[in-house]
């Protein structure tokens, strides 16, 4: 099973629906890999003794685990965080999420600027890299259960754009131009 994603309309309407392009345009997996973003699809069923999750988290250094449900019922001032959530923004570190339940819309920026809508639902691991542009929120469902992977202890800081001058930011671009050979404007 892959991963959904897309490229975003620029409507202003409830950012928890799909947003697609009239005509859709799909963005394969390959296209994501250019950007960085990393994708598994797993066993949510079985995540306590799932080996290929603990392969990827001894790999790749992920220490340190928690989870969260995000829903009206079990989050205060749901729609403040929802909206928080949804503000661009870049972390220092990776953004690792795996979806236990239900679903939800991870949005980067690609080397134009464009949004790319990611679908991600029961089963699916996500890591996306420190400096990309990024944003969250759920889809209709209103609910998902995400495990959250750190590397050491967790940081939840979120740098909201402008952050061209911010280290990660540079180290992506810089990553980006060396992977695709083509300059990503700072924008």
């Amino acid at each position: 099973m892959a991963i959904e994603a897309w490229f975003m309309d620029e409507s202003d309407e409830d950012p928890r629906l799909p947003h697609h392009r009239i005509p859709e345009e799909i963005v394969p997996p390959d296209h994501l890999a250019v950007l960085g973003v990393l994708y598994w699809h797993l066993n949510p069923k079985d995540y306590e003794k799932d080996e290929e999750l603990q392969r990827i988290r001894e790999t790749r250094g992920y220490n340190y685990m928690d989870l969260l449900d995000l829903c009206p019922e079990k989050v205060v001032n749901y729609e403040e965080k929802l909206k928080n959530f949804y503000t661009e923004h870049i972390h220092a570190d990776e953004e690792i999420r795996y979806c236990l339940e239900g679903s939800g819309y991870f949005d980067v920026r690609d080397k134009d600027d464009r949004w790319i809508r990611i679908w991600i639902k029961a089963g699916d691991l996500i890591i996306l890299p420190a400096g990309i542009y990024h944003r969250f929120t759920l889809d209709t469902n209103n609910y998902t259960k995400l495990m959250r992977l750190f590397l050491g202890e967790p940081v939840w800081t979120a740098y909201n754009r402008p952050q061209e001058d911010h280290p990660a930011r540079k180290e992506y671009i810089k990553s980006v131009i060396e992977k695709v050979g083509v300059p990503l404007e700072a924008h």
